[in-house]
Formats: structure tokens, sequence, C-alpha cells
């Protein structure tokens, strides 16, 4: 006789587990949902696009959306005082947009990190000036900071993502010290440094994985916030100068026709809406889904 050997079914990962209490979230699910496909419109946009974004038909100048008595099929949310196509420059501003916050947030994550695991395991020596630049940075609201950058820097693509990463950067670096402290006096870490782990070792191998979580809801957060700001900027005239398609330059240039033709100011202040909410929406739940806190708790 032969006996059935039971093999327990092994414990689900934390990837699984994450996702799990992700998708429990049905806000943030269709959030993602919702920022997968303007991620996907803003990638194929020279494909999916009817026409190119600063391609001007003034014979079909603040044509209405093709829903309204006068709109045209071929511009199916209708044109802008230039006559531009409006789906088409949202598509390529979701490009543009969606890009410099990405990016800006990357920008201001690595050396926040890296500056906040310095403060966290010196705190004698390096501590005392990092926190002290960092408090000088937050003394400025972050567009307000963006502003003062940009007016050194000069507007465009890359001056707009130093300025903004400029701005999130104190942030970063307050959110990885306090956590990299709070890590750095559980037991495995002593275990570490008894076993002859070196500083470096211990801030990027031991410490930085068992940060992560507050550090990647935290960019979800802050690219939210970069959108908004680079939005703001494009509305003050320094942001991505013209003619290219960014969301807060396209309001800037129809806030003279809001009146006239309010769809040239409603198409890109929805855009910003929808994005800036659904970034949220999928912060919170990740903020639930990586906090064993509040999966206990669900």
């Amino acid at each position: 006789m032969t006996t059935a050997t039971l093999v327990e079914p092994a414990p689900p990962g934390p990837v699984h587990e994450a996702w799990r209490g992700f998708a429990a979230n049905r806000g943030a699910l269709a959030a993602l949902a919702v920022l997968a496909c303007i991620g996907i419109a803003a990638l194929l946009a020279p494909w999916l696009a009817p026409h190119d974004p600063i391609e001007q038909f003034r014979q079909h100048a603040l044509t209405p959306p093709v829903w309204q008595d006068g709109g045209l099929a071929a511009y199916p949310l209708g044109t802008d005082e230039l006559g531009r196509c409006l789906l088409s420059r949202l598509m390529h501003g979701a490009r543009i947009s969606l890009a410099i916050g990405a990016l800006s947030v990357v920008m201001a994550l690595v050396p926040g990190v890296v500056l906040g695991l310095l403060a966290a395991f010196h705190e004698r020596t390096l501590s005392p000036p990092i926190m002290r630049a960092m408090d000088v940075l937050l003394a400025l609201p972050g567009l307000l900071l963006a502003i003062c950058v940009l007016t050194i820097l000069g507007p465009g693509l890359l001056n707009t993502m130093v300025a903004i990463a400029a701005g999130t950067l104190p942030g970063t670096t307050r959110l990885a010290r306090a956590a990299a402290m709070g890590e750095a006096t559980k037991e495995y870490v002593t275990a570490s440094r008894i076993a002859g782990a070196g500083t470096w070792r211990l801030m990027f191998v031991t410490v930085l994985p068992n940060c992560l979580a507050p550090l990647i809801v935290n960019a979800t957060l802050a690219f939210s916030s970069s959108v908004l700001e680079t939005a703001a900027l494009g509305f003050l005239g320094m942001g991505v100068p013209a003619p290219l398609p960014e969301w807060g330059t396209m309001l800037a240039s129809a806030r003279d026709h809001i009146a006239r033709a309010p769809w040239v100011v409603t198409m890109p202040g929805l855009a910003i809406l929808v994005s800036v909410l659904a970034i949220n929406l999928v912060g919170d739940g990740l903020r639930d889904a990586l906090d064993p806190k509040l999966r206990r708790l669900a």
C-alpha cells in the first residue's frame, strides 16, 4: 500500500498578497483601469490621434464637439482657436504631462532616498546639514519653489522636471530618513551589523527593501501633484513652451474663448481632473495594500 502525502499549498507571496489587497478596493481598481487607458492613449498617440497636434485648420477654428450643432466627425472633441484638433492635442499632451510628472518623481526619489538613508545612518555628521537644507526647501511651497527654479533656468521640458523635482525632494528625503530610522533599530539590522555588514550594505541591501512600501505610496501621490504643478506652470506660461500640446498651456491659450467656445477649456480641464483623480485613487489603493495594519483590519 502506498500512502498519499498531502502537500500544503505554498503561502501567497508578498506581491500576490499586495495585489489581492489592492484588488479588494474597487475604486482603486477602476482608477487603475482609467489610468491604463490614458497611458495607452498617450503611448500610442502618434498612431491613434486623428491629426497632427500642431496642424492648423483655420477654416474650422472653434468647431464644437461632434455631439453639438455644427460639430464635425473629423474633430470629435472640436477644435481650438487656431483650428487644431483638441482630441489630438489632448492625446499628445498626455505624453508630455504624464512623462514630466513621472520623470520628476524619479528625479526626486533617487537622490531623496540616498540623502534620507545617509541622514539616518550618520545622525551626528550628515543628518544636520541634510535636514537643514531640506527645511530650507520646505519653507517655500512646491509651486513657488518651481517658479523660482524656472525663473533661473528658463522654461523647457527638462527645466520643468528639475523645478518640480526640487519641490518633491524634501518630502521624499524626510520620509526615507524616518522609515530608515524606524528599521535601523530592529533586530535583523543589528544581526546584520554583528555579522560584519558595512554601512552601505546595511543601507541599500538590508534596510531599503523594508522601506519601499511608504516610498512607493508617497511617489504615487507625488506623481499626481507633479501633474498638477506641470499644468499650473504651463498655465502661467513658465512650463512647456508653445506650440507643444501640454494641458496647462492649452488652458492658458483657451481662457479668452471660454464664453464663446467653452469646450476648449473643458476638455483639457477634464483631462487634468480625471488623471489626477485616478492617480490619487491608485495611491490610496496602494497604501491600503502595502500597509500590513490596514490589511489586517480588512
